[in-house]
C-alpha cells in the first residue's frame, strides 16, 4: 500500500554493519507502521512502555493467528463418526474382515464389543490396571485369575484392562464354560469376541497360536459362592491349564481382581429352582428377584485388577506335562499367589463403592 514502509533483503555476504543497520532500519519501519506516534519526531526515541506494548501487540496477533489456524485445520468429529460407520458398514457387506479357526473377529470386537464394554469399565467400575508390564508384548502367555460376581463381568473387564492399557494393544482370549455357547446370541457373541470353551485342548491350540490366554480355574464355584466368602479362592481343579501351559512353555500369569465380588452379593442359592432350569445356581441378592430386570443391575464397585509377575514354565521339558505332582505343584503356587495379593489390595482398599 502506498504510504507503508517495505523492508528490503540484504544480502548475507554483505559487512555486519551494514547488515545490523538494515535490521534496525526494517525494526524502525515495522514499529512506525504499526504505531507511527512512536517515530513521528525522528530524534525521539521510544520509551520501554512504548517498545513493550508493540511486543505485546504482535504476540497477540501471531496467537490469534495460530489459533484460528489450528481450529480450522482440526476435523469435524460429527464428520469423522459418519465416516467411521460408513467405513464399518463397508467392510461387514463386503467381507473385507478376517475371523480365525475360533470364530475371533477382531473388526467387530473392537467396533461394537470392546467400546460397549468401556461404559462399565470406565465409568460404572472405575477400574484401576496395575502390572499391565507383565504380561508380554508378542507371543503366548497364560493369564490366571479369581472368578466371582455370579456373572462372569471379570474376565471381560480383564479383556478390556488388556486391550486398553498394554502398549501392544492385545487380545485377551477368555476360556469360558460350555453353558455360554450353548446360549442363543450369547454364544455367537462369545465366539465373535475371541473367546472359546474352556478345555485344555483350545487351551493349548490358542497357546500354540502365540495368543494371550485367560483361564478362571474356580469355575461356577468361584462365580456362585455365598457373599460371606468373598475374595477366599476356592479349588482349582485339576490344573489342566498348568498342563497346556507346560506343553506350550507359555508362562503363567496370576491375575488378582477386586471388586467383582461385590456387584451381585449373593445372600442365598435356591438350588430347587436351579436345577428346574438346568443352571449351576440361582442367586438371590439384595435386589434380584425382587427388584425384576432391575435386580441384573450390577452395583457399582470399585475395581482393581492387577497382573502379577509371570511364573515360566520353559525350564519344564515335555515329560512334566503330564506329571501331576509337577502340575499341582505350580497349580497351587498360581493359586497362593492370587490369594495374598487379593488380601494385599484389599487392606489398601478405600471405600468399596466411592473409591
Amino acid at each position: 500500500m502506498a504510504g507503508e514502509s517495505k523492508a528490503k533483503v540484504i544480502p548475507l555476504h554483505g559487512s555486519s554493519s551494514r547488515s545490523s543497520a538494515a535490521r534496525r532500519a526494517a525494526a524502525r519501519a515495522e514499529s512506525s507502521r504499526r504505531h507511527p506516534s512512536l517515530l513521528t519526531d525522528p530524534g525521539t526515541r521510544a520509551s520501554a512502555e512504548q517498545m513493550a506494548a508493540v511486543v505485546r501487540e504482535i504476540d497477540a496477533h501471531r496467537t490469534t493467528a495460530a489459533g484460528t489456524s489450528t481450529a480450522a485445520d482440526d476435523p469435524n468429529e460429527l464428520a469423522q463418526k459418519i465416516a467411521a460407520v460408513a467405513e464399518f458398514t463397508r467392510k461387514r457387506m463386503t467381507g473385507d474382515y478376517e475371523v480365525d479357526e475360533f470364530g475371533f473377529d477382531p473388526h467387530l470386537n473392537n467396533a461394537i464389543f470392546l467400546p460397549l464394554l468401556r461404559g462399565l469399565f470406565k465409568s460404572w467400575f472405575r477400574v484401576e490396571v496395575s502390572g499391565i508390564e507383565n504380561l508380554p508384548e508378542t507371543g503366548a502367555a497364560l493369564v490366571v485369575a479369581n472368578h466371582a460376581g455370579v456373572l462372569p463381568l471379570d474376565g471381560l473387564m480383564a479383556s478390556v484392562a488388556v486391550h486398553d492399557y498394554h502398549p501392544a494393544h492385545r487380545d485377551l482370549r477368555l476360556l469360558a464354560a460350555d453353558m455360554v455357547f450353548d446360549m442363543p446370541f450369547v454364544g455367537q457373541a462369545a465366539r465373535k469376541a475371541g473367546h472359546t470353551m474352556a478345555c485344555t485342548a483350545d487351551a493349548h491350540r490358542l497357546l500354540a497360536a502365540g495368543e494371550l490366554t485367560a483361564v478362571f480355574p474356580e469355575g461356577y464355584k468361584g462365580l456362585g459362592k455365598p457373599f460371606r466368602d468373598r475374595y477366599k479362592l476356592q479349588r482349582f481343579g485339576r490344573g489342566g491349564f498348568v498342563s497346556a501351559a507346560l506343553r506350550a512353555k507359555a508362562p503363567i500369569v496370576p491375575c488378582s481382581i477386586v471388586g467383582s465380588e461385590e456387584i451381585y452379593p449373593m445372600l442365598a442359592d435356591v438350588k430347587l429352582i436351579a436345577r428346574l432350569f438346568g443352571l449351576p445356581y440361582f442367586p438371590v441378592t439384595p435386589l434380584f428377584p425382587l427388584a425384576g430386570p432391575l435386580g441384573l443391575v450390577p452395583l457399582p464397585s470399585k475395581w482393581h485388577i492387577q497382573f502379577g509377575e509371570p511364573i515360566p514354565t520353559d525350564a519344564y521339558d515335555e515329560a512334566t506335562a503330564e506329571d501331576p505332582m509337577v502340575t499341582f505343584e505350580l497349580t497351587d503356587q498360581v493359586r497362593e499367589t492370587i490369594q495374598q495379593t487379593l488380601y494385599q489390595l484389599l487392606a489398601n482398599r478405600g471405600n468399596t463403592f466411592l473409591g
